[in-house]
């Protein structure tokens, strides 16, 4: 078998084809840049070198060097006429040379004024700190709450940017119930948590319960608004949205609940304080709710009160020693002696509980929040018109209310007693004030002396009884009675002896049997 010359023919590449011959250098369609020497000037310091500048180089390539396009032909099998389309571009073409960027070569004109724009005015060093402290800026705690400006407003939602950082919030629309906030206004908002994938915090309006329809989107703490479904001994049973949710009865309100039933179909809002999804359990607390709005409604009116004001209060406990008023969740106490202008055994025969009365600041310590308040001074005092109704010398009628070692307290009217003194007690000597009155009678006394800036009454029940006769006015009594009665005249008698006998003689006691 003869072999095929084609298989002996060796195969040639390169510049081993013919008519690929090495040819003549031609000169280079791009110039290379060649750096300005730098010159050295006598002086106390060396300036910093220029730019370098590009000059059109006027040398031709060297021999040793080839041409990118001759060297890419050399080494391919393509024709040299493959790139006759190709020119390289000029200076019509692409608007002048492009000059290569360089670190060494200064900025442009524009952009050096866009610079100088936005370091105007703040210093480099006020610039750098800010930025690494914007760097080691730390998360945001939930549940703080933060001012916020609108920055934008989106169909579902809107952006905020939170006062004191760089950092943004979005809100939920369902959070607006009115009109959506504008561009630029200032509003209070709460951090719920923070969105990675966004780079946003998820914010929401204060007492503002979120939308909770499936568990992904319920955890502690948030705020939710809950149905009530029904009750039992424990509690109340709800839902929220599609979740059904249950609130112990100790976490209905802040005081007791004695009849859960009564909150049956109620809608309010409340605090997700357990969430377990794969037990389908979910604890909610609407006591945590009150208690925050108590704090919020405490912090205000703390900062507006003043000795003096008068509040609408609600009487939440009766105590032996007073009773605690709240005025919009501040409370203070009621002392037993400011409820009224008459003595009181118990604030339970003055107040009940629940029930709405106003009363005045009297003292208010603003570190320790303590207030006291008074109430019989917002009724009509009966001291002001004392001293027209109980002129010296006048009588009255009144009631023992107390008694004392030193004497008896007699009730003249509501709100005003007298003072009855021992020594005014009888015109004899009285050694104990129960020998001679006990608590409850009703007794005359006259008025003795008046005193309104002390409210004070003296009286007197001896000026109005005469004192008993001493033994020498008896005395004189007697005989002055004795004077004033007639003699009475002693008929004569016969003269002799008596019929009887004498001693000395017989008796006549023989006449009837007597023997003596």
């Amino acid at each position: 078998m003869t072999e095929s010359p084609k298989a002996s023919q060796p195969i040639l590449i390169g510049t081993q084809r013919p008519g690929h011959e090495a040819k003549a250098e031609k000169d280079r369609d791009w110039e290379p840049v060649q750096p300005k020497a730098e010159e050295e000037k006598p002086g106390p310091k060396a300036e910093a070198p220029s730019p370098p500048e590009e000059k059109p180089s006027t040398q031709e390539a060297s021999p040793a060097e080839e041409s990118p396009r001759d060297y890419f032909v050399a080494e391919s099998n393509l024709e040299e006429s493959d790139f006759s389309g190709l020119q390289p571009p000029t200076d019509s073409s692409r608007g002048g040379k492009v000059e290569v960027p360089s670190a060494r070569t200064g900025f442009t004109a524009d952009l050096e004024a866009e610079m100088e724009a936005m370091l105007s005015g703040s210093p480099l060093d006020e610039i750098m700190d800010s930025s690494v402290a914007e760097m080691n800026q730390e998360m945001l705690e939930e549940e703080s709450k933060h001012k916020v400006r609108v920055a934008a407003v989106q169909p579902d939602g809107v952006i905020v940017e939170i006062a004191g950082s760089r950092e943004q919030g979005g809100i939920s629309i369902r959070q607006f119930s009115g009109d959506l906030p504008a561009v630029g206004d200032e509003i209070e908002a709460i951090v719920l948590r923070f969105v990675p994938e966004d780079g946003l915090y998820e914010m929401s309006i204060p007492n503002v319960a979120a939308d909770a329809s499936a568990w992904e989107n319920v955890r502690e703490g948030m705020l939710l608004n809950a149905t009530v479904t029904a009750s039992n001994t424990g509690g109340l049973e709800c839902s929220v949205g599609a979740l059904k949710g249950f609130i112990p009865i100790s976490q209905i309100s802040l005081y007791r609940v004695e009849n859960a039933e009564e909150f049956v179909g109620e809608h309010f809002d409340c605090v997700v304080t357990e969430c377990n999804p794969a037990r389908r359990n979910l604890v909610l607390s609407r006591k945590a709710v009150l208690e925050r709005e108590r704090e919020e409604a405490r912090e205000k009116l703390l900062q507006s009160l003043a000795v003096g004001q008068i509040h609408e209060g609600i009487v939440r406990k009766l105590m032996d020693f007073g009773a605690f008023v709240d005025i919009g969740g501040v409370d203070g106490l009621l002392h037993i002696s400011k409820l009224a202008w008459s003595r009181v055994n118990h604030p339970g025969d003055v107040l009940k509980e629940g029930e709405r009365i106003k009363v005045q600041i009297e003292k208010f310590d603003v570190d320790t929040g303590k207030i006291s308040f008074g109430y019989r001074d917002l009724l009509d005092n009966p001291w002001d018109d004392a001293n027209r109704k109980y002129p010296v010398d006048s009588v009255h009628t009144g009631r023992v209310m107390r008694i004392m070692e030193f004497g008896a307290f007699v009730e003249l009217e509501p709100g005003i007693e007298g003072l009855v003194h021992i020594s005014e007690l009888s015109h004899k000597r009285v050694m104990r004030v129960s020998d001679v009155v006990q608590e409850g009678d009703k007794v005359e006394v006259m008025v003795s002396r008046v005193d309104l800036a002390e409210k004070k009454i003296g009286l007197s029940m001896k000026a109005l009884t005469q004192p008993d006769p001493t033994e020498e006015e008896k005395a004189e009594e007697e005989r002055d009675t004795l004077a004033d009665i007639p003699e009475k005249k002693v008929p004569n008698r016969a003269k002799g002896s008596l019929k009887g006998g004498v001693s000395s003689g017989g008796s006549d006691g023989e006449k009837f049997g007597l023997k003596w």
